[in-house]
């Protein structure tokens, strides 16, 4: 069996913008078939601890376009 590879599937020679669209491809293939990849204990306990946090703090929420807007600002973008 050959090992794939950055480099022995040209994905280095990928403008970036078309490698960050094979990592978010990648991601989604790899969150619709997150059944293969079980949690562990410590993963399941933090899960359910965030949970039921937010269950006890719903509106302690930071909109999407705010995170992004902080995020590019301290980017100098």
């Amino acid at each position: 069996m050959m090992n794939a590879s950055i480099k022995s599937l040209g994905i280095d020679r990928l403008p970036i913008e078309e490698r960050l669209a094979l990592v978010e491809d990648l991601w989604n293939s790899i969150a619709a078939d997150s059944a293969a990849v079980p949690l562990t204990d410590a993963q399941r306990v933090e899960l359910h601890k965030r949970i039921e946090e937010d269950d006890a703090h719903p509106d302690d929420v930071v909109p999407w376009e705010q995170v992004k807007a902080s995020t590019l600002a301290r980017l100098g973008k």
